[in-house]
């Protein structure tokens, strides 16, 4: 157990974290968890809504129309997360992220009032983009925050919101469910409380000041050096920069393996098992506290798979941990989509999986945020997980229309879980950090 101090007067490391850090941490952890809860309140009440909305239309149709609405809302993801991650880079962390959440909590109760499919779409899109702006923001703000007191183990435990996320989603639907998916949606004006804390004492990390006062020294001054020009040049064009490009390569290779594995397996593993426990004569409201308890079962993987990554990563390393987690989630992925024909080995599976799954985007937090310097950090952040996220977005989409193609809904959702391979390269290809200061 980490320890800190010398001779007698040794104590444990979380007694040196400041009232300051373990606000931003409760504002960032509590804000992952409610996108993830909105993002799986969403996959569980999509059949639902969709069947209302079609007027009971074929099952095939509702599938291909639930691809779409996912991908839809992956996109929204992809692009609030990048310009958020600019905005975040240019006025603040702090005053991007309450912004956000503003737009976020309005746009996923709307959802709750859609009369068309295209309605649902179009509030799913505009939440999305504030959805996909939080851990974007979220990553540099807890890394710089805890820059110089154990910055994996506290990132590691602020990615644990999405595996509580998973929790809260499926104890809200266990409750709100039975009433109807609108009342689903109506719980996502939740969030706008967290604003009440941004408000009281949230300040920017030492880090982005820095660099806030030598952007405001450099446009005071004419003349510059070449560094100061690379410097002051539009942040997402730094990313292709010489010095910095190589980073930006790996970081969507990373991002792209570990989205497209785990985004299509929680968009469809409601309805997957849906569809599993119909074989066994249990539907409707029956079904719910079987979906539930999977859920959770795979949200609580993820949350002990969190917490390791950033003890493991601070032991053996950033690279191998990814591997290992990576490896994990090709071992128990492909059996359980490709092999695994009833619900029964379900609940266990779900919780092996999700350690390995939802655990290595501790690894987003870490890694991706310590390759790059402060003055490009959350737009680095953004880009790599928004470029992951393009491709990712139509992963769901393609699932749906392979659903007859390759036999099943399950077969195309393990399809989509071989490209987890891509996290293998990239570490293959990417520098190790561990040893690293958080570059300024």
């Amino acid at each position: 157990m980490a320890e800190i101090g010398t001779g007698a007067a040794k104590r444990h490391w979380v007694r040196d974290i400041t009232g300051y850090q373990w606000l931003v941490l409760f504002i960032a952890w509590a804000r992952w968890s409610l996108d993830i809860t909105d993002f799986t309140l969403y996959t569980m009440v999509l059949r639902p809504a969709l069947t209302e909305l079609f007027g009971g239309s074929a099952t095939l149709q509702i599938g291909q129309a639930g691809g779409l609405l996912t991908t839809i809302g992956l996109l929204g993801w992809m692009l609030g997360g990048f310009f958020f991650g600019i905005i975040a880079d240019y006025i603040g962390r702090v005053r991007t992220l309450a912004l956000s959440i503003l737009i976020y909590s309005v746009f996923t109760a709307l959802q709750g009032v859609a009369q068309e499919a295209w309605q649902l779409g179009v509030f799913r899109f505009i939440a999305g983009l504030d959805t996909g702006a939080e851990v974007m923001i979220a990553i540099p703000l807890v890394a710089e925050a805890f820059a110089q007191t154990h910055r994996a183990k506290i990132l590691g435990f602020m990615m644990t919101g999405g595996g509580f996320g998973q929790i809260f989603a499926a104890q809200i639907y266990g409750v709100l469910g039975p009433y109807g998916w609108r009342y689903v949606f109506f719980a996502g004006i939740a969030p706008a409380l967290l604003l009440a804390f941004i408000r009281r004492g949230m300040v920017e990390p030492e880090h982005f000041a820095a660099v806030k006062a030598r952007r405001q020294a450099l446009k005071a001054r004419r003349d510059h050096t070449d560094d100061d020009r690379e410097f002051l040049r539009i942040v997402p064009l730094q990313l292709f920069s010489r010095n910095i490009r190589y980073q930006t390569l790996v970081g969507v290779l990373f991002a792209l393996g570990t989205l497209l594995a785990v985004w299509t397996a929680a968009a469809w593993l409601p309805t997957i098992q849906n569809l599993l426990l119909e074989k066994q004569g249990i539907t409707g409201n029956a079904a719910i506290p079987y979906v539930r308890n999977g859920m959770t079962l795979w949200g609580i993987g993820g949350i002990v798979g969190y917490i390791a990554f950033g003890f493991i990563a601070d032991v053996i390393g950033r690279r191998p941990t990814i591997l290992i987690y990576t490896v994990g989630t090709l071992g128990v992925g492909l059996p359980l989509f490709l092999l695994v024909g009833s619900y029964d080995p379900y609940p266990i599976l779900l919780l092996i999986y999700g350690f390995f799954v939802i655990g290595i985007f501790s690894g987003h937090a870490i890694y991706i945020s310590e390759l790059f310097p402060t003055h490009v950090r959350s737009t680095a952040v953004a880009f790599c997980n928004g470029s992951g996220r393009l491709f990712t977005s139509f992963g769901p989409l393609v699932a749906g229309l392979l659903v007859v193609q390759l036999g099943g809904l399950t077969n195309a959702t393990g399809i989509m879980t071989c490209f987890a391979v891509l996290s293998i390269i990239a570490v293959i290809l990417g520098r190790e950090t561990r040893d690293e200061q958080l570059p300024r």
